[in-house]
């Protein structure tokens, strides 16, 4: 299960390569509907449709499958793309399925894709982007806490944190 933070239409490609395998990313449905393009290369790569508006059980539904048949789910925590990271509280969706599936958390840092194509651009423009994988987080280690979901996601945000500011802090230099 891997879950990145998400600043780019450009993160679910730059994700997967860095990873070095296929992932299904859940996508909420919102997105379908401006472009018959971008639609079916979505769907081709394998997103998996949900709404955001109630319970999206058939895609869960995908998504634990995928996990328990050896492939790769992602999903981006923000549940939208960002300005800054750190604006939006992740949900734990993430967290969710891998512990019902009992397998690894795997954080992915991206930073720099949003000067590659950020919101509110159509225009990708060649910048640099750079992509920490952490190490993975064992839903088994949360096991009989008071709250799995919600410290599996501390623990992410925890490692993205940290792989963020150290991109940034080399930018900087």
């Amino acid at each position: 299960m891997v879950a990145a933070n998400h600043f780019s239409h450009l993160d679910p490609v730059i994700v997967s390569l860095a990873v070095g395998r296929p992932i299904r990313y859940l996508a909420v449905d919102e997105l379908y509907g401006n472009s018959w393009f971008f639609d079916w290369l979505t769907l081709w790569l394998g997103a998996i449709p949900m709404t955001r508006t109630g319970v999206a059980l058939s895609a869960l539904r995908l998504a634990i499958d995928e996990l328990e048949s050896g492939g790769t789910v992602g999903l981006y925590p923000e549940g939208v793309r960002v300005w800054n990271w750190g604006e939006v509280e992740p949900k734990a969706g993430a967290a969710w399925l891998a512990h019902r599936v009992g397998v690894p958390l795997l954080p992915v840092a991206v930073v720099g894709s949003d000067q590659a194509m950020g919101r509110g651009t159509k225009v990708i423009r060649r910048r640099l982007i750079h992509i920490t994988v952490c190490e993975p987080i064992d839903p088994g280690s949360y096991d009989g806490t008071a709250r799995p979901h919600q410290q599996m996601m501390e623990e992410w945000g925890r490692r993205i944190d940290a792989a963020v500011s150290a991109q940034y802090q080399k930018l900087a230099l």
